[in-house]
């Protein structure tokens, strides 16, 4: 099987937390490292001291490219080297690409002569994207050559992540076709807008055309970008078969082979470490329910929580929220039970608190990163004090935040219509719903479709019902489990498909 000599692989999330493809790529790192060394190189957006939260400069790295003409690129200021800092500490450029604004229409018209890109319709954000994704491609390009220079075999492959970095496969096809490409979309952009706009994207899915779904929804420029990238790239991947059936449908290409999403171990504190930040986390969380709700919050209190982007109905924070309801009027005459949080960790989601008896919920809108004033945790660090997590997405094309709950030992509730409820269905042979039976596994995966929404809440307040029933042996024990789970769904046992991928990309003819 062949394999690259040098990767590159870009994203508008390498150093940049946004979401779930930072965990994706910031977490397969260390394997990638462990692998290639330095000649993984990690291509993001530069923006300054956001950025450097996460990166640190080292210029002395410029000398591993040693005649590249990197300061004779467009884009301005030079772009900045240094490793990100994450386990493995790969090398990392950041770029801007404020220059190439002057040179818009040129690059607009160029990629639709090339590529058929249509880019008349552009709004948003858009034109970052893209001119980000063009200077990324000048940017390999530089490198590349001076690679080829000194040894013409070398193998190398650029890997673009979503459609915002589409724009580096282009200009690399182009100007440097020795580059081999890849393209991986994490979930396409019509069906989550599909999803997103409230219209049934499972009971109709059939019956959906993703140019004419484009159209409808003002998608034109953003659909035109994914679909070209899966049409020319060498090798076309996404996460999991839940969205490989999107692409087929929505974007007219099969995708080459599936790339799911594993986890770091590296991440996840061990022995008295890990029994030392967990107790750290509910300390933490036990006071700030204090000083929302102004009553003391007893000592085996349950913390439950929900995270991710502010998507109203793709997440399921629709029926998180309804759920803890529905428990709370349902234990509304209970004097003696146990007081349950569920803190809703989305960031700029902000809503007045909401109680019902014991059953309370905590709005945190914003991103835990450590250097918030009130969570002086990170998301990780806070997770590890939850009880349980519930995930109960709606659109979810693979679903890192359950996965990243089980790793850190904590059972979670999951979609039979998210990537990772699917998965955990088919390599544990589990049944979607299986909340009626008496005990308990780490990962209960609710099954959803477009029409049964009340039924979810009602299997939903079920598990945790039942959850609430378990000894704290019982407890301990499905922590375990969850922590087993977990392991499954490391790297190394998802990160040969990456290798199946580079190999495709390497021996592919093209026309």
């Amino acid at each position: 099987m062949q394999q690259p000599d040098f990767i590159f692989e870009s994203s508008w999330e390498v150093c940049n937390k946004v979401g779930g493809i930072y965990a994706v790529l910031s977490t397969r790192a260390a394997s990638m490292q462990k692998k290639w060394k330095d000649h993984v190189i990690f291509v993001g957006p530069d923006f300054g001291k956001h950025s450097d939260l996460f990166f640190k400069e080292d210029p002395s790295l410029w000398s591993l490219f040693p005649d590249s003409p990197i300061h004779q690129l467009t884009n301005s200021p030079t772009p900045r080297i240094g490793r990100w800092q994450v386990p493995g500490k790969p090398i990392a450029i950041l770029l801007r690409w404020d220059a190439l604004y002057e040179k818009k229409n040129d690059i607009y018209g160029w990629a639709w002569e090339q590529f058929g890109v249509k880019s008349h319709a552009a709004y948003g954000d858009y034109d970052d994207s893209c001119l980000f994704g063009y200077a990324a491609g000048q940017m390999v390009e530089a490198i590349a050559k001076t690679l080829y220079k000194a040894n013409p075999k070398l193998k190398i492959v650029a890997h673009s992540n979503e459609w915002q970095t589409a724009f580096m496969l282009f200009y690399l096809r182009s100007f440097c076709p020795k580059v081999r490409t890849l393209f991986t979309t994490h979930a396409t952009g019509i069906g989550r807008s599909i999803a997103g706009n409230g219209k049934p994207l499972y009971d109709y899915f059939e019956g959906y055309h993703g140019d004419q779904m484009a159209d409808e929804l003002g998608m034109v420029s953003k659909h035109s970008v994914e679909k070209q990238a899966a049409y020319f790239a060498d090798c076309f991947t996404t996460v999991s078969d839940i969205t490989a059936r999107e692409c087929a449908q929505l974007l007219d290409k099969p995708v080459d082979i599936v790339t799911p999403n594993g986890f770091e171990q590296g991440f996840v504190p061990k022995g008295k470490t890990y029994t030392e930040k967990r107790q750290t986390a509910r300390k933490a969380l036990k006071q700030i329910a204090e000083k929302t709700l102004r009553e003391p919050i007893e000592e085996d209190a349950c913390f439950i929580c929900i995270s991710g982007r502010q998507e109203w109905k793709n997440k399921g924070i629709d029926v998180f929220l309804d759920s803890i309801r529905r428990l709370g009027s349902k234990r509304l005459n209970t004097a003696s039970a146990k007081h349950i949080v569920a803190f809703v960790l989305v960031p700029y989601l902000e809503q007045p608190f909401i109680r019902l008896g014991k059953t309370s919920i905590i709005f945190v809108p914003y991103y835990l990163d450590g250097s918030h004033p009130t969570f002086k945790l990170t998301y990780y660090d806070v997770l590890l004090g939850m009880d349980l997590s519930i995930f109960p997405s709606y659109y979810e094309p693979w679903g890192y935040t359950p996965l990243e709950s089980v790793a850190m030992g904590v059972p979670t509730i999951t979609t039979s219509l998210s990537g990772f409820g699917d998965w955990y269905n088919r390599i544990f042979n589990s049944q979607a719903c299986i909340v009626h039976c008496q005990s308990l596994t780490p990962v209960t995966v609710v099954h959803r479709t477009d029409s049964n929404y009340s039924q979810v809440i009602v299997d939903i307040v079920q598990t945790i019902e039942n959850f609430l029933t378990l000894t704290p042996k019982q407890v301990a024990a499905l922590r375990k489990e969850a922590t087993a789970v977990g392991k499954q769904a490391d790297w190394t046992h998802f990160f040969p498909y990456y290798e199946q991928a580079y190999h495709i990309a390497l021996t592919k003819k093209r026309p």
